[in-house]
């Protein structure tokens, strides 16, 4: 895939994520006891709030959604990410925390076994030619670390 054809399906993605949120909603009740953790996440520089749940059974992250607002690469990746963690066991989805990290920040480049491991996830790639940008991004895999890690509360300053 060259470059103009990422940058287009970049944009394609965003804005569909965007217009549309997948597991825009809040999981009720979430309670600890039941497995369930939440988080929030602000950026501070571009304003986005975000509100995440995340159900754990077995080792699996079960059901997870956000609500919350922001600019439309912020509400996008958490659309995309709640897609592609729900089902996963949670040592695979903190793997591809890490993943999206080095993409987004530019620090791996997009080839044909990273399209494999994160799918439509690639589609981000296109934020990190705009480092403003890249916080914005990375602010609902920030938060799904602090769910799982159960500490209710994550910035990405």
């Amino acid at each position: 895939m060259d470059s103009s054809e990422l940058m287009q399906l970049y944009q394609d993605v965003i804005v569909d994520h965007n217009r549309s949120p997948r597991n825009f909603r809040r999981i009720e009740p979430c309670e600890a006891a039941a497995g369930c953790q939440h988080a929030d996440g602000f950026n501070p520089l571009c304003g986005d709030k975000l509100q995440l749940f995340v159900q754990v059974a077995d080792g699996r992250i079960a059901d997870i959604a956000f609500e919350g607002s922001g600019c439309a690469i912020s509400v996008a990746s958490a659309s995309l990410m709640t897609d592609a963690v729900r089902g996963r066991e949670e040592t695979g989805a903190r793997a591809l925390m890490a993943t999206m990290q080095s993409l987004l920040t530019g620090q791996r480049a997009v080839d044909d076994a990273l399209m494999d491991e994160v799918g439509k996830l690639t589609a981000l790639a296109g934020v990190a030619a705009f480092p403003m940008r890249v916080k914005c991004a990375t602010l609902c895999w920030h938060t799904l670390e602090a769910a799982l890690d159960g500490r209710g509360q994550s910035t990405t300053e």
